[in-house]
């Protein structure tokens, strides 16, 4: 059985999405939007919906892609839906254990049980210097910090035994031989314990992960119960997926880790309309916009290249020292499709290089299929050109075809998210 994730971010994934006059820009501080997407995705009968973060402020002329912190945001979101999972970033590199942990245990029991933590180290000097960094560490830094800031939130949630809440109204509220201190003291965190909350109702959050350097990886094999994954095409996710695997067993976990590639669609009846789609959005989108993103991307300067020459020669990405995994997927695109300036900035303008795929219903869920048969994928982080109307699209014409293959469920048989995931 698939597992479908909805990728939640501003108007939609399409840098131009909030340029379309039909779009809900105007909505974007306001949580009715947001808890309408996650009941459209409930309908769906997806995993969970997902939000990504960021610790700094970008080009204000263009549409900004956080506006609502996402715990706040999902908190609310909780009370509005039913049985839909609920993820969110928290950066390793910002936060501090007792601080995730609590924020986390707090939304699962606020959700019954329904929340995950994608776990990231953040990656850009303009966050740094709101957190009182001068600019970004380095990154084995901020991966011994992740290491031992998973390891600290873990133990923090383990400090309260499953059975310590007595709730005895003549004697004790909990049992105090079953609360214990953490006592941590490592290289990044000194954090005592016990946290300050009672046992969650999964006893832990599900923990993703979507590292795609070799650090990235070996982290994500050693705590990772779901990972987010970019992959451009169906032999980068097998070549992804496969080597995940190997990473966890190799660490001696049984348990299955389903892995979920990025997925950008334009679903329609037929697929010329569906490319129309696809280009009605393409055309609104602002050259200078694309470029400052590519070069986010690929932290060179490229406002002089020729737009419809042949992109220049990258450095390999052994001597990139930036997130590693998108820079790699533009590398493959720019290998197999040879692409024109200009033509990569299309390619990049819906999803940042992740899988897009443009036509029917059924041939969008032939693809999914494809892919879920032949190794590269455990499911989908679906990331909707525009929102609401690409994930309607979606859930009103691909689901159906998914259910009658028998590859996605027709209703939920569990309430937590460990439950729908499997794990």
């Amino acid at each position: 059985m698939m597992h479908l994730n909805l990728f939640i971010l501003a108007c939609g994934h399409h840098r131009a999405a909030w340029r379309h006059p039909h779009s809900a820009v105007e909505q974007l501080a306001d949580i009715r939007y947001y808890e309408a997407l996650a009941r459209i995705a409930e309908r769906g009968k997806f995993d969970a919906v997902f939000f990504a973060d960021g610790q700094s402020a970008y080009d204000v002329s263009d549409c900004p892609f956080w506006v609502l912190e996402p715990l706040t945001a999902l908190a609310a979101m909780a009370r509005a839906t039913e049985r839909i999972g609920l993820v969110s970033t928290i950066s390793s590199t910002f936060y501090t254990p007792f601080h995730a942990a609590r924020l986390l245990a707090s939304l699962d029991h606020i959700s019954q049980g329904r929340v995950g933590w994608n776990v990231v180290t953040s990656m850009f000097d303009a966050e740094a210097r709101n957190h009182g960094y001068p600019a970004m560490p380095d990154h084995d830094w901020r991966y011994r910090r992740a290491e031992e800031f998973v390891r600290a939130t873990l133990g923090l949630w383990r400090t309260w035994d499953a059975d310590a809440v007595r709730m005895n109204r003549s004697g004790d509220f909990a049992d105090a031989s079953k609360v214990h201190p953490l006592l941590h003291q490592g290289e990044h965190f000194l954090v005592d314990g016990p946290l300050n909350t009672l046992p969650m109702p999964q006893r832990t959050p599900v923990l993703f992960q979507a590292g795609a350097s070799e650090q990235g990886r070996d982290f994500a094999a050693r705590h990772a119960e779901a990972i987010y994954a970019v992959a451009y095409d169906l032999p980068a996710a097998q070549a992804y997926r496969q080597d995940i695997h190997q990473r966890v067993r190799a660490t001696g976990r049984t348990a299955p880790v389903p892995v979920m590639p990025g997925l950008v669609t334009y679903v329609a009846s037929t697929e010329a309309e569906a490319r129309a789609q696809q280009r009605e959005l393409d055309e609104l989108l602002p050259t200078d916009t694309s470029l400052q993103q590519l070069q986010m991307f690929i932290q060179q300067d490229c406002s002089q290249w020729a737009l419809d020459e042949p992109v220049p020669d990258l450095p390999p990405l052994q001597a990139f020292l930036g997130p590693q995994g998108r820079y790699a997927t533009i590398l493959r695109i720019i290998e197999v499709e040879r692409p024109t300036l200009r033509q990569l900035l299309g390619r990049l303008a819906a999803g940042g290089g992740h899988c897009t795929m443009v036509g029917t219903p059924a041939s969008i869920a032939d693809e999914m299929e494809r892919w879920l048969r032949e190794g590269g994928a455990d499911g989908f982080n679906l990331m909707p050109p525009s929102l609401p109307g690409s994930i309607e699209d979606f859930v009103e014409q691909v689901v159906p075809e998914l259910q009658k293959r028998g590859l996605f469920r027709r209703d939920y048989t569990g309430r937590t998210l460990r439950d729908h995931l499997g794990v």
